[in-house]
């Protein structure tokens, strides 16, 4: 029974340490269903799901998930890769993790741009991507043009690096269709970004060259690592960067 003596002032004041120790009991259990509970049990759940097979054509998540799939590869050196995505006004992505999420969160609440907000780290060849580029929309960092880009060790004829890339488009910020934990959720038709990208590499005038590899998907759909859906029509955008 409440005390009948109590000032309103000090019926406030419980009142609002009550509600203070809800919220923090939600988020820390928020945290750890997120970021703990349900990684464990979506790396379960793959590990016996025959349809998560692994396919180099696609990256892989931190702990082994599908991730996004390759659509586009250049060739040049680190430095004018670099320069190339400068001059179409993409610029470099920072790493994301639990600070970086809750930031992004932020930013989308206050409408705050930021030309560097992160993208989340996925992997190839066993590491994660060498460089990642970014392009906002607007000034809420809730929707992006966004690309990661691998070092294939491959040269081309002239000695120059070939990279092999996933270009993707962020259309708003959410909560993991797998974890529950603050990431973005990805477009679904890969192939408009992949060709945007090229579209806006194409106006630099630093593109040498371009083609199409026809096919070189076989799978034309699935979902990424936060369980967003993609699709395909199967092709990779080549380009080569003028020295």
């Amino acid at each position: 029974m409440e005390n009948e003596s109590e000032s309103p002032e000090l019926k406030r004041h419980s009142r609002g340490k009550s509600i203070f120790r809800l919220i923090a009991a939600f988020v820390l259990l928020w945290l750890i269903a997120a970021y703990v509970i349900a990684p464990f049990l979506w790396n379960e759940y793959a590990r016996h799901d025959p349809a998560l097979d692994d396919n180099p054509r696609i990256t892989q998540t931190g702990d082994h998930h599908p991730g996004d799939p390759l659509n586009v590869a250049l060739t040049g050196t680190e430095l004018q890769l670099q320069n190339i995505m400068k001059a179409a006004s993409w610029y470099p992505a920072a790493a994301l993790g639990l600070k970086s999420d809750l930031q992004i969160a932020a930013d989308t609440v206050l409408s705050r741009p930021d030309d560097a907000a992160p993208v989340s780290n996925l992997y190839l060849f066993g590491r994660k991507e060498d460089l990642a580029f970014e392009q906002p929309v607007g000034n809420n960092p809730r929707h992006r043009h966004h690309v990661r880009f691998w070092k294939t060790g491959k040269l081309s004829e002239d000695g120059r690096p070939q990279w092999i890339g996933s270009a993707v488009y962020d259309e708003r910020v959410g909560l993991s269709r797998t974890t529950g934990q603050i990431t973005h959720v990805t477009a679904s038709d890969v192939d408009v970004e992949r060709d945007y990208l090229f579209a806006c590499l194409g106006k630099t005038g630093d593109l040498k060259d371009h083609s199409v590899e026809k096919g070189f998907h076989k799978q034309l759909e699935g979902r990424n690592g936060g369980g967003d859906p993609w699709r395909t029509d199967g092709n990779l955008l080549l380009g080569v960067i003028a020295e």
